[in-house]
């Protein structure tokens, strides 16, 4: 599957709260969200308007990670 272009930090804030992400601070332009399905988890999200391909990739690596899926279901699941 083709990792989209032009994903929002906004846009994938959104997509995240389905895995129960929940924005806990900011501080400058990152955006920090936590998580407690399958065991606590926070990840870091630049706000940009516009993600680069290999730090969206990334984010949803580790996402995809934690709750044992692949990359591709996440994104699936997520309709990016």
């Amino acid at each position: 599957m083709k990792t989209p272009r032009d994903v929002s930090a906004n846009d994938l804030v959104k997509a995240l709260r389905s895995l129960g992400y929940e924005r806990v601070r900011q501080d400058g332009s990152h955006i920090r969200l936590t998580t407690q399905q399958h065991g606590e988890h926070h990840i870091t999200i630049p706000n940009h308007a516009s993600l680069r391909v290999g730090t969206f990739r990334s984010i949803l690596k580790l996402v995809a990670a934690h709750h044992g899926i692949t990359v591709e279901q996440l994104m699936l699941s997520l309709e990016l």
